[in-house]
């Protein structure tokens, strides 16, 4: 099917309005919020029903044609770019509140809701949506689905598989299937549990329905200023073995506060202090006021320069914001940045700083630190200027090896942004040949053609021996930073759409 027979296929589905086809329509879609890599779809296509999804779908499976959904394009790793020319589906215009229950506490939404949306539209009768990503005015809850998105508040209440308990699932042949119950646990195998986080290789998500809970009766927020990074990782240490878990705990570091300093967000941080902590507490009215006094006592037994519990609403709401926004805030001391994300044991927080300072020494490139401390998920942020020769591929490298630092104290190489195509190489770093080609068969029996965001999520194992030595010399030698031979350079889209 050359490109007019299938823009006349898909406008017949959707009418003209929702199919764009043209070159100049599709450079927006060439990339998501991973801009290292870019490349164009064949096409993009808004439906608005489960229907419409599926008969896409149908159209493009049948001819061999590949694709992926997309959501807002806000994720972090590459997921929704589409290095095989794919066809995108835009679940944007498939935007609705279906129905709430507030008696049984759930909601279904369409994937294309925006994640703080959902919250706008049930606070009024007292609840809200637990899964907040820094991006939540913006990102969706499809996608949120998509990459098991985390955010601040997840020590607490958990990721986005903790919060969705059924969804209506597209298969990549077209076919229709209902996952998961919305009440109770669904007999047999957890299919839904597979599908959240799978990054669109599994099919699309087009009716999800979620836990929605009542809002605490009381919130109290401290910021919590320190001299040393250790003594704040201490801290968060010292908080969660006293038995208490906070709704959030929140870490920056002082190339962090500038940024966000230099922001709309002004807070006033401090120039010489090493690290920031934001602690939120919440829960019945009566007892919020003590666990707080005793967050603080905890503050200060780790010398803590200055700790402040908010007085109104106006100044939780800016300390928020603030933390919110440092990953676009980043982008007043940088031309570039790249958003890691992995995690680590909480105790190992201070040798693991410690390490990416000297990854950031190493390699030239100033790295800021913004992370939800209070589970050990790291936010590291890569300066870089693509406008240099070179400095993207050192960015991409450095990011690589703070991912090894983190698998090797015993975490993980992404906790909420997802692999994409970003971190697909640094699976190696966790899972054998053998874990890899187990999760590829659980792949095929849902995409055995492979056209649904083929080459995300899982490298092909032992590809050629180039890419294993390459791979074994980067484990060998990251700690010498810099001096990587050629052929462990970061594959470009084509290679990666080419061979997985």
């Amino acid at each position: 099917m050359n490109d007019a027979q299938l823009a006349r296929a898909l406008t017949e589905i959707l009418g003209p309005r929702r199919v764009l086809c043209e070159p100049n329509q599709l450079h927006a879609y060439a990339c998501d919020g991973y801009t290292a890599h870019q490349a164009l779809p064949r096409a993009v296509v808004f439906p608005e029903t489960t229907e419409e999804v599926a008969a896409v779908v149908k159209l493009l499976h049948d001819n061999d044609i590949p694709f992926l959904p997309r959501g807002a394009g806000t994720g972090l790793s590459g997921g929704a770019i589409p290095l095989n020319g794919e066809v995108i589906i835009s679940l944007v215009r498939m935007n609705k509140l279906l129905s709430v229950d507030f008696d049984n506490l759930r909601a279904v939404v369409q994937p294309g809701l925006v994640n703080l949306t959902l919250t706008k539209r049930i606070t009024g009768q007292g609840f809200y949506y637990a899964p907040d990503p820094s991006s939540q005015s913006v990102c969706t809850i499809g996608g949120n689905l998509a990459e098991n998105a985390g955010g601040s508040h997840c020590l607490k209440y958990g990721v986005t598989t903790n919060h969705i308990v059924a969804a209506k699932f597209v298969l990549p042949d077209g076919s229709v299937m209902d996952l998961g119950t919305p009440y109770g646990d669904a007999p047999g195998y957890d299919l839904l549990g597979l599908v959240v986080g799978s990054e669109g290789t599994l099919g699309i998500a087009t009716e999800i329905t979620v836990r929605i809970l009542k809002k605490p009766e009381g919130v109290k927020t401290a910021l919590a200023m320190f001299d040393r990074v250790a003594d704040a990782s201490d801290t968060v240490s010292g908080i969660i073995g006293a038995g208490i878990i906070p709704a959030a705990i929140e870490m920056m570091d002082q190339l962090a506060m500038q940024a966000v300093d230099k922001s709309n967000y002004h807070v006033g941080y401090p120039a010489d202090i090493e690290a920031v902590l934001l602690i939120e507490v919440d829960g019945l009215a009566a007892g919020v006021d003590e666990v707080m006094d005793r967050v603080v006592e905890i503050c200060r037994r780790h010398h803590v320069r200055t700790v402040k519990v908010a007085q109104s609403e106006a100044e939780r709401a800016l300390w928020w914001s603030s933390r919110k926004m440092a990953f676009g805030a980043t982008g007043r001391i940088s031309p570039d940045y790249i958003v890691q994300d992995g995690v680590i044991p909480r105790t190992r927080l201070t040798e693991v700083l410690q390490r990416i300072a000297e990854i950031s020494r190493k390699s030239g490139l100033r790295i800021a630190n913004v992370f939800h401390a209070g589970d050990g998920n790291l936010h590291p942020l890569i300066c870089y200027d693509s406008r240099i020769p070179g400095e993207t591929e050192k960015a991409i490298q450095a990011g690589s090896a703070i991912l090894k630092v983190c698998a090797d104290v015993g975490g993980t190489i992404t906790g909420e942004h997802g692999v994409g195509i970003e971190k697909l190489e640094e699976m190696r770093f966790m899972f054998s040949d053998d874990d890899l080609t187990a999760q590829l068969a659980v792949r095929s029996v849902f995409n055995p053609k492979d056209l649904c965001n083929r080459g995300k999520l899982i490298p092909q194992p032992s590809r050629c021996a180039e890419v294993r030595n390459a791979r074994h010399i980067i484990e060998e030698n990251w700690q010498i930073f810099g001096t990587f031979p050629e052929h462990a350079r970061v594959m470009g889209p084509d290679e990666v759409g080419a061979q997985g």
